[in-house]
């Protein structure tokens, strides 16, 4: 995943970009890095590895030595951007958020057709967002190449590029990511998440729709290619990556856990002492479950971030385990004794909810009931790069499928996505019993959906039900 921002303003823009870039800390973990311009100096860029600092601590001094009236920042799991880039169309600046499914086919093309060149990073892996920068190169203006990127490329991809006029933004082409535009006195500015400038000072203008390229200067914003009529944004957003405070197509992320939790309280039967949410994610979720229920919320265990915020996560996986694991701190008179109900957004791998749950076993708690807030994963996402799942048999639901069908068979996953029939029960038992829940119930699809309050043909479903 990764976050964005970009300031175009008659004054310098460094300080509302460095705070800016800061508020999307919650959508990366390994690289950073902003690049401003200015009539004076031209370009100036600077890339951090975010993995063992915070974003704040690695560009401090940049914050207080770059110059320049148009910039853009930018997070990232994968990565290193923005780049600055050199062509026929003049100097400019890129960052992008997104995924590419069809990278060879792409690169076999280009090298097939002109004499370029690309540098691997660690891996041997292709920067998506210098891949993305050689195709809109192949066309003779931005705007037909960045048509033309969003068009050849296989998943989703939402661009920023900055020239020393203003910054071109193209939501992605089924408006998976979102772009949002505020301004203020003599500024615009353009943001993956719409509170990260409201604090900066910025009142909201409006969302790009799908598809749609605008351009963004200090003197306003500017529509260039129209938005597209269908929309897929992607659903997680809402459920696990979007901050609290946080809202898309005008609908709340924390307005919406809530109705979550509410809708999954409404279908059961559980009986528990206390609600709790997984910090932090869950926390919204358990308290509308706690809120429809009558059943007090509690806060069983608190979570340590003083000095571990997201992005000071490792990136192999075991570590990230471990780490998850030492931020939650019990407190065992809450815990004693009791039968608790604990909502997680989500189970993914599985391992580190069976690690807190028998946590919270050894610490005393009597019943452990999950109620993860979406139904199961049972396909990996293919557009935003939302998990660290190299395979779909990272899945725990798949691997349970396989153990349930038998290996090399041909599986029929819609009938495990249906809340209704013998085998998506019999997947959610074996599940829990594996994870050694007290019981396992997921939020039904439908019951999410509603939860949004977004017309099921405008939003990405696929990792639950595999329907693009």
């Amino acid at each position: 995943m990764g976050g964005f921002f970009g300031v175009a303003s008659k004054e310098d823009c460094v300080f509302d970009l460095f705070f800016g870039t800061d508020y999307h800390s919650h959508l990366g973990t390994r690289r950073a890095g902003m690049a401003v311009y200015s009539r004076d100096y031209g370009f100036d860029r600077a890339i951090h590895n975010i993995e063992n600092a915070p974003f704040r601590t690695k560009f401090d001094r940049e914050a207080n030595e770059m110059k320049g009236n148009i910039g853009i920042g930018s997070i990232s799991d994968y990565e290193p951007q923005p780049l600055i880039v050199r062509s026929h169309h003049g100097t400019y600046s890129i960052a992008t958020v997104g995924k590419i499914n069809n990278t060879e086919d792409i690169l076999s093309k280009l090298l097939f057709s002109s004499h370029i060149h690309f540098l691997e990073m660690s891996g041997g892996t292709i920067n998506a967002t210098e891949l993305v920068a050689t195709i809109i190169n192949q066309k003779e203006n931005l705007i037909d190449g960045i048509r033309y990127a969003q068009e050849i490329i296989d998943g989703s991809m939402t661009i920023l590029l900055m020239t020393p006029k203003g910054i071109y933004a193209a939501r992605d082409r089924l408006g998976r990511t979102p772009v949002a535009i505020g301004k203020k006195d003599n500024a615009y500015c353009v943001s993956f998440e719409s509170f990260a400038y409201l604090n900066l000072g910025y009142t909201n203008v409006r969302e790009l729709g799908p598809g749609e390229i605008a351009v963004i200067t200090p003197e306003g914003v500017k529509t260039l290619v129209g938005p597209g009529k269908d929309m897929k944004i992607c659903t997680f957003l809402w459920v696990y990556y979007g901050y609290p405070s946080s809202s898309y197509e005008g609908i709340s992320v924390e307005k919406m856990r809530y109705n979550c939790g509410a809708s999954m309280a409404k279908r059961d039967d559980a009986s528990p002492d206390i609600v709790a949410g997984v910090p932090d994610s869950g926390t919204a979720h358990a308290i509308g479950y706690a809120n429809a229920s009558g059943i007090p919320f509690s806060r069983p265990f608190i979570k340590y971030t003083p000095t571990w915020p997201r992005s000071f996560m490792p990136t192999i996986q075991s570590k990230r385990n471990l780490i998850a694991k030492m931020k939650l701190i019990p407190v065992r008179d809450l815990i004693q004794d009791r039968s608790m109900l604990l909502i997680d957004d989500s189970i993914v791998r599985g391992t580190q909810l069976r690690e807190t749950t028998e946590f919270l076993y050894s610490s005393g708690a009597k019943e452990v009931h999950i109620r993860p807030a979406c139904p199961p994963l049972l396909y990996g996402c293919k557009y935003l790069n939302f998990s660290r799942s190299t395979s779909e048999m990272d899945l725990i639901t798949r691997r349970v499928i396989r153990d349930m069908e038998g290996e090399g068979r041909h599986v029929d996953l819609d009938a495990y996505a249906d809340p209704e029939s013998e085998r998506y029960h019999a997947m959610v038992e074996n599940i829990g019993k594996q994870l050694n829940f007290t019981s396992l119930r997921y939020n039904r699809l439908d019951d999410m959906i509603e939860s949004v309050g977004i017309d099921r043909c405008k939003l990405c479903t696929y990792c639950w039900d595999g329907k693009e």
